[in-house]
């Protein structure tokens, strides 16, 4: 292969000459190819792998020299004999006689270089290849990575790092490579080859941590062992991209999809300081963008094109607040290094005019944004500031070609305070009834407004934060652009008022950015899904009775209705969730807030962003979830944690807890507090507030004797938080109506408990899928899964004799969908039973594998495979 021509200073060390003329050198490499050995060999292969040196994959080299120099210079490289000697033969007869004519050797140079360079061009253009594709050292590393470990075509090295293996009490110093969905480890040492791969969704548990002889240490856990890699030159780099490379692993088992990769990548500075590969790239800028959207709720398909300190001027404060400013190709947002004190976002959609102003010394490279609700953004110490206004415009001509929805959120706000008032009194007294069921114009946009209906019951408390919010609108703007602050959080804690929930809750969630890229889509939906069956939509029969029955809007049919077509839509739009149970009560309270429309989008923020594999067949997000709930449980309240874990509580009521966001638990008044909150800070308020009801509790659990002591405590204790400022007459709590035994239990005000909830430190929430030790059996269920899926995967992946794929029948109920044969199985066996290492493994495997197969077709699906492990289990 011809390689761009490198400078070589010392062309003998370490290499023999095979053939020369007076240009040009072919070599091999001591102690590699088809001959060579002995010391010499063993000394160079070790060094080779210690170095990476580029040699240890290619064997073969041709130089170019010119007689009197001592400078030589790479020209080609070959893994074999044969491809080394195609690219000698060509030198000879096409460049040989054509070197002899020049008289100065510097010509003969430029001429060879030129030839050489001219030569790579050509191949690069012919076979499509881009300028910032892989450079050649990391095409050779590719070569060596699957010839090393007998990888395929399709598998993709991300990277490789240097480091030291911990076999035993003896470090092997090699090369660890990580691929899309392999861990592989390489080293030689003076003859002793160390290798081992593990697939990533094999991988259990990561951890970076130090000790006093391994001061940078990556400890890798797999189900049957512990491996240990050190001296790191970034290990930071290094462990996060395992962590994402194994998230990653685990996404495509419970997506059942391959990896795509995107060539679509930012293009690279000029003053880059290092090439790294093109896949490299791509997962680096992936985990970019999703913090980006995480960050700031944006769209699941958002990317990031990139980002630069600044400053932004906050008039509600008239102070210069330093940030970092984020630009994709929809939004511009703003995040202040302290991240409690401003953050905002402008979608493009929104901007009217983009333009730099004056410079000053006060205000360094400024940008002014201004948008259409008359608010203006001044940025500064922008370090690019002529490159990012040129990026901006060429998004913003982009985003004119759009069409967007924009709703009307604020149109009785917008009067003034005496008309304000009229309004809000006149629609308190229209109506006595409690809810207010009105049709809209579409056929399909039934909503549902819970309202405050009779005059007496509008409360002091009720005025007042509407005023508060009101006035925070005056001073930090109102809609998606609003100024977000400590302020805004402390008011969301306050319990949002009654008419303002819906709004703010589009808002809060990003659900208001995705509808207003989508007009139509909604009525679209709905009109495709009409009189259309399936499974998901005869479950949502089932359950659309069972949805706040004791609420008034859903005893009539029209609620009904409009509860059956948003479930319906999503689980058109959505079929790899369809539906879920626990999906219709969260459904129908957002029907309560919101129109029919609202709610949908509400629920796709719900289920695809902020509580992502939740609603599903496996609710595999919330038993993850579960899994950290336990932890932080064992961290929060130790002396309650072995009591709990002994009576099997927290399995069980984390699990309604989170499904629900509490409103099954809890009075419908005091838990839309409780949604408030989340819309607002995400998950991190369920742990929050589940670690408070147990503290909360902790003495009376201490002394349970069963799990069903424990849960009446805790279901009395829910069932009796209240919600003073609630405009609304109590609506009994269904559980309430079951459990209730007549004795008093003191109330608990929900917004003290969500208080006291908050003093936890929220920065220790995190949810990492592959940290959680699988254990109890529905997530040994999940983790079987898992295998059995990955098992299959790696099936169709490698290839085999006969196609996995043909197999599958999506038509089947999902643990039936998935069959494996008795190859498959094998390997499933060793990594499961500890025993399964015995000479007579295969054998043992054989007579389980048929046990397990009823019907005796040579293939179990993965019902039977988990039916045969409980009943080991339980015998």
């Amino acid at each position: 292969m011809w390689v761009n021509p490198e400078e070589v200073l010392l062309a003998s060390a370490l290499w023999m000459t095979e053939r020369a003329n007076p240009y040009f050198i072919l070599q091999k490499r001591k102690g590699h190819g088809d001959g060579g050995g002995g010391l010499a060999g063993l000394l160079v292969g070790t060094l080779d792998v210690v170095l990476d040196s580029s040699a240890r994959v290619a064997p073969y080299r041709i130089l170019y020299q010119t007689p009197d120099s001592l400078v030589y210079w790479t020209i080609a490289h070959g893994s074999s004999r044969k491809e080394v000697t195609e690219n000698w033969e060509w030198l000879e007869q096409n460049l040989l006689q054509t070197l002899s004519i020049f008289e100065n050797e510097n010509d003969i140079t430029t001429f060879v270089k030129g030839k050489i360079q001219g030569i790579i061009a050509e191949y690069n253009k012919s076979h499509e290849i881009r300028e910032d594709d892989d450079t050649d050292k990391f095409k050779e590393a590719i070569a060596k990575f699957r010839k090393l470990f007998v990888m395929p075509e399709e598998e993709k090295l991300v990277n490789y790092y240097s480091c030291s293996y911990w076999k035993g009490k003896v470090p092997r110093q090699g090369w660890l490579y990580l691929s899309i969905n392999h861990l592989c480890f390489y080293s030689y040492l003076l003859g002793k080859e160390a290798k081992l791969v593990i697939r990533w969704a094999d991988v259990t548990q990561l951890e970076k941590n130090a000790t006093l002889l391994l001061p940078d240490m990556v400890r890798v856990s797999t189900r049957c062992s512990e491996h240990v890699f050190s001296v790191f030159i970034n290990i930071n780099e290094t462990f996060k991209l395992m962590e994402q490379l194994a998230n990653i692993a685990m996404r495509q088992l419970l997506d059942n999809k391959g990896f795509e990769q995107d060539r679509c990548l930012p293009k690279l500075k000029k003053n880059s300081p290092k090439k790294v590969s093109a896949l490299k790239r791509d997962l680096d800028a992936r985990a970019k963008s999703e913090r980006y959207r995480a960050l700031f709720r944006l769209p699941k398909d958002e990317k990031l094109d990139g980002h630069t300190d600044c400053t932004l001027w906050t008039p509600f404060n008239k102070m210069h607040i330093l940030g970092q400013m984020f630009v994709s190709t929809n939004y511009i947002c703003f995040t202040s290094k302290e991240e409690t004190i401003c953050s905002l976002i402008i979608p493009l959609r929104e901007v009217t005019i983009v333009e730099k102003a004056d410079s000053c010394n006060v205000l360094p490279s400024p940008l002014s944004i201004s948008t259409k609700n008359k608010m203006t953004f001044l940025f500064a110490n922008l370090k690019d500031r002529d490159f990012l206004v040129q990026r901006i415009s060429d998004f913003l001509q982009q985003t004119t070609s759009k069409i967007y929805f924009e709703r009307e959120i604020t149109g009785s706000l917008s009067s003034s305070d005496d008309e304000v008032g009229t309004t809000i009194i006149l629609k308190k007294m229209l109506t006595i009834c409690l809810l207010c069921l009105k049709e809209v114009s579409s056929a399909h946009q039934g909503c549902i407004y819970l309202k405050n209906t009779v005059y007496e019951k509008y409360s002091k408390n009720e005025f007042l934060k509407e005023q508060a919010w009101k006035n925070h609108f005056t001073e930090y703007g109102q809609g998606v652009c609003m100024y977000r602050t400590e302020k805004t959080k402390e008011l969301v804690l306050q319990g949002i008022p009654e008419n303002m929930r819906g709004e703010l809750w589009l808002l809060f969630s990003g659900a208001i950015n995705e509808m207003a890229t989508h007009p139509g889509y909604y009525e679209d939906l709905v009109e495709k899904s009409m009189g259309k069956y399936n499974l998901a939509t005869e479950e949502i029969e089932r359950d659309l009775h069972r949805s706040l029955p004791e609420h008034p809007a859903f005893q009539n049919e029209m609620g009904i209705a409009a509860l059956r077509r948003v479930l319906t839509a999503y689980a058109f739009r959505n079929p790899n969730i369809g539906y879920c149970q626990a999906m219709n009560i969260v459904t129908s309270v957002l029907l309560l807030y919101a129109k029919e429309e609202e709610a949908f989008w509400l629920l796709v923020a719900l289920c695809e962003r902020m509580l992502p594999d939740y609603y599903n067949t496996r609710v595999v997000g919330a038993l993850v979830d579960q899994g950290v709930f336990e932890e932080l449980a064992h961290v929060y309240v130790p002396q309650l944690y072995d009591c709990m874990q002994a009576l099997g509580v927290i399995s069980t009521i984390s699990l309604s807890w989170f499904l629900t966001l509490f409103l099954s638990v809890m009075p419908f008044e005091s838990a839309v507090v409780v949604v408030d909150c989340f819309f607002y800070e995400g998950i991190k308020v369920i742990f929050q507030l589940a670690l408070s009801v147990l503290d909360a509790n902790i003495h009376q659990l201490l002394g349970c004797k069963d799990d069903g002591e424990a849960m009446t405590i805790l279901g009395r204790y829910l069932d009796n938080v209240t919600n003073k400022d609630s405009t609304l007459p109590p609506i009994p709590h269904l559980h309430s109506l079951l459990t209730d035994n007549g004795d008093p239990h003191p109330e608990v005000d929900i917004f003290k408990l969500v208080r006291i909830s908050y003093e936890v430190r929220s920065s220790q929430i995190y949810l990492v899928y592959y940290k959680v030790c699988f254990h109890g059996f529905c997530l040994c269920c999940i983790a079987c899964l898992l295998m059995f899926t990955a098992e299959h995967l790696t099936s169709c992946y490698w290839g085999s004799t006969s196609n996995p794929m043909s197999r599958h029948d999506p038509s089947l109920p999902y643990l039936e969908q998935y069959r494996i044969d008795l190859e498959q199985f094998k390997v499933l066996f060793a990594l499961l039973f500890p025993w399964a290492c015995s000479t007579h493994a295969d054998d043992l495997a054989l007579r389980v594998f048929r046990l397990l197969d009823h019907n005796t077709d040579a293939l179990i699906n993965f019902r039977e495979f988990i039916s045969g492990l409980s009943e080991c289990a339980l015998s």
